[in-house]
């Protein structure tokens, strides 16, 4: 794969994962400290559905609880997320950022540091994934069948499209 992408490219991740990379021209631990705080999920969400309300902490850690405000079809609601796994990027380890939803399925951002010697900004290869691996497979099976997997993939699109955009 190249290491230079303008926009989004798919990244093979089994049937019940949706997931795009795209590369940004900033240091990894920067993009982390956006994504991992879920009061700013609201500025890189590309399915225009996180309002800018949420609670919980301004970084999130494993095992933190948080709560970010939702609209779709213009109806409002709230999910109560858990943060399955955080890790901070750092020289030769990438860092990520997962949290579980209600029903099972998972959202996992990545960060990984690119070498270039030739570069004057720090890049960072971001990875944004939609997973059901993990999930109840009839939840996961009414989720194929609504159609959110081509849904959250252009979502997931756009989401880095506005993180490379932030840092552009």
């Amino acid at each position: 794969m190249s290491f230079a992408q303008n926009e989004p490219v798919r990244r093979e991740a089994g049937p019940d994962t949706v997931s795009y990379s795209i590369t940004v021209s900033a240091p990894a631990d920067e993009i982390y400290a956006l994504v991992a705080d879920p009061h700013r999920h609201h500025e890189i969400d590309g399915s225009e559905t996180v309002q800018s309300r949420a609670m919980g902490p301004h970084e999130l850690t494993e095992g933190a609880r948080f709560t970010v405000h939702m609209r779709k079809y213009r109806l409002p609601y709230h999910l109560p997320l858990r943060v399955t796994r955080a890790r901070r990027p750092a020289p030769g380890s990438p860092g990520v950022i997962e949290w579980r939803q209600p029903t099972g399925h998972r959202w996992r951002w990545e960060f990984e540091c690119l070498e270039d010697n030739d570069a004057a900004t720090p890049r960072t290869l971001v990875t944004e994934s939609f997973d059901t691996a993990q999930q109840f497979p009839p939840a996961r099976a009414v989720l194929k069948l609504a159609r959110v997997f081509a849904a959250n993939a252009e979502s997931i699109r756009e989401s880095l499209r506005r993180v490379q955009r932030r840092f552009a």
